[in-house]
């Protein structure tokens, strides 16, 4: 495994430093860039914005746009990605870094040569294997609600070079996020525990900010 590139360290180091990467995606454009603005509030620096419809792309788009303006220090990543031609698409549309629900060797080889940083979905050791030849360093294990904390106790000595962030139905009580952090993993992902449509659909972006700041603070306290 090569080393890693100045680009790739900045978004790991983001994403570990607050322990959570937030993720999301809502069919409005407005919506999409308050929710943005929301979790910024709340301490956040790096996003997860998910491929997951139509207007996905050009919503990406504007809240690039809004980071460059109003929130330099914010990296947004992109995620379901799941082929190389996505993943250009929404680079070459500023996007910081790339997540995909599955292990997808094209985007690692494109990732690993141009120096972006890849999470790649991973639910068994051949594809966390397959992964970690590919040159990845830094594995979203998916689906986290079926996987669980003991799954990743089991193999965390199997993979010592490895950052593992799990993604899917992790809640945000402290006790389910004490559990992953005490099996190993480096960071949680979150999506509709976090970001729930509700939320989005009642545009509750004060709650969105609050909620967010309160898993910051027991992600801190976990830690420590």
């Amino acid at each position: 495994m090569k080393s890693k590139s100045i680009h790739i360290e900045r978004a790991q180091n983001i994403i570990l430093a607050q322990g959570i990467l937030p993720l999301y995606f809502h069919k409005e454009a407005y919506v999409s860039l308050e929710v943005l603005r929301a979790v910024h509030s709340a301490g956040v620096n790096a996003v997860e914005y998910t491929n997951r419809g139509d207007a996905a792309f050009s919503n990406f788009k504007a809240m690039v746009a809004l980071r460059n303006e109003k929130m330099p220090e914010m990296m947004l990543g992109i995620g379901t990605i799941k082929n190389l031609a996505q993943a250009k698409m929404y680079r070459d549309a500023g996007a910081d870094f790339i997540v995909s629900p599955g292990f997808v060797p094209e985007v690692a080889a494109y990732c690993v040569e141009n120096d972006i940083f890849y999470a790649p979905g991973c639910m068994t050791p051949t594809e966390i294997i397959a992964a970690e030849n590919a040159g990845i360093g830094f594995i979203k294990l998916f689906p986290g609600n079926l996987l669980g904390p003991e799954f990743m106790a089991t193999i965390k000595d199997i993979f010592p070079k490895l950052i593992f962030m799990p993604t899917g139905g992790v809640d945000t009580t402290y006790e389910n996020i004490k559990s992953w952090f005490d099996a190993g993993v480096s960071a949680v992902g979150m999506g509709s525990k976090l970001i729930s449509k509700k939320l989005m659909e009642d545009k509750d972006y004060d709650t969105i900010t609050s909620e967010t700041q309160k898993v910051l603070e027991l992600i801190k306290t976990i830690k420590n």
